[in-house]
C-alpha cells in the first residue's frame, strides 16, 4: 500500500472552506431613513471577518408588491425572482431594522412573507437602531416570525440606541469600542450556526 499518496490527500479539516454567504437585508424604505448609516457600519464590520461575503438586500431598491398572490404580473414576478435567487444562495442573514411603533417595517415583513424555502434552516441575526429601546421590541417580534419559518436565530444582537446621536455627519460612530466587540460576538455566533447548518443541509435535505 502507497501510504506517502494517501497522507497527501486532503481531509475535511484540510480542504478549504467556501465562503459563507451571508445576505444583509436592509428593512426599511422610509422617506430620510437612517438604515443606510447602520448598513455601511455592519458592511465594515463584516468585511473585516474572515470566511464571510455579504450581498445588500435593501427592500426599498427591491420595491416588492405588497399584495402577495400566486400568480404575480411580469414585471412584480421579474423583482420577486432576483430576490428570491439572492435569498435561496445565503447561507446566513443579517436582518438590520429599526423600530416603528412598537414593531418592524411593513415592507421588511412583504419581502418575509413572500418567500419560505429560502429561508429554512438557515441562521438569522439581528442588527437593530431606534429611539430609547434601540429596535430590541422590533427584534423581539422578529424571532417569532422567522421561528415559524424554520430559521434558527441567533441570540446576541447589536442594537443601537437614540442611533442618531451615536453618528456623526460621516456616518462613523462616535464611541466604537462596544458597537464593534458586539458586532464581531454576532459575526461569529453567525459563522458558527451558518457553517453548521449548511453543512447538514448538504449531508440531508432539510424536510419542513
Amino acid at each position: 500500500m502507497d501510504t506517502t499518496a494517501a497522507s497527501t490527500q486532503p481531509t475535511a479539516s484540510t480542504r478549504p472552506t467556501a465562503p459563507l454567504r451571508v445576505a444583509v437585508i436592509l428593512g426599511s424604505n422610509r422617506d430620510g431613513r437612517f438604515g443606510p448609516v447602520i448598513a455601511d457600519w455592519f458592511l465594515a464590520r463584516a468585511a473585516a471577518h474572515p470566511g464571510i461575503e455579504t450581498d445588500l438586500i435593501d427592500v426599498a431598491e427591491a420595491d416588492l408588491p405588497t399584495r402577495i398572490t400566486f400568480s404575480p404580473g411580469p414585471e412584480e414576478a421579474g423583482r420577486l425572482a432576483a430576490v428570491s435567487e439572492r435569498l435561496a444562495a445565503a447561507d446566513a442573514f443579517v436582518v438590520l431594522t429599526p423600530e416603528y411603533n412598537h414593531s418592524f417595517p411593513a415592507p421588511l415583513k412583504t419581502l418575509i412573507d413572500w418567500h419560505s424555502a429560502e429561508w429554512q434552516a438557515k441562521p438569522v441575526a439581528f442588527v437593530s437602531y431606534g429611539g430609547i429601546s434601540g429596535g430590541l421590541r422590533a427584534v423581539e417580534q422578529l424571532r417569532q416570525v422567522f421561528a415559524e419559518l424554520h430559521t434558527v436565530t441567533v441570540r446576541d444582537t447589536v442594537s443601537f440606541h437614540n442611533a442618531g446621536a451615536l453618528f456623526d455627519d460621516e456616518g462613523r460612530h462616535r464611541d466604537p469600542g462596544p458597537a464593534d466587540a458586539a458586532a464581531k460576538v454576532l459575526l461569529d455566533q453567525v459563522v458558527w450556526w451558518g457553517s453548521a447548518l449548511r453543512d447538514a443541509r448538504n449531508a440531508r435535505p432539510y424536510g419542513a
